[in-house]
């Protein structure tokens, strides 16, 4: 399954400079991503992210939230 993603083009240029040449996008987030928790990867990509829906996406988190309460 693929999403689509929308990012200011300022942010764009930044991750095609760290990207490496063989690498996708997809790959380059795992990369960044990989050994950090929860916290602190919403720490890094604060500021950066621009939701269109999000009391939808809230609506989302909560129905995740519920379903893995005990």
């Amino acid at each position: 399954m693929t999403k689509t993603i929308t990012i200011r083009d300022e942010v764009y240029k930044k991750l095609l400079a760290v990207k490496r040449e063989d690498e996708s996008f997809s790959k380059l987030f795992e990369r960044f991503l990989e050994g950090m928790n929860a916290v602190e990867i919403l720490v890094t990509f604060r500021g950066c992210v621009e939701f269109r829906d999000k009391e939808k996406m809230f609506l989302e988190i909560n129905a995740l939230r519920a379903k893995y309460e005990l």
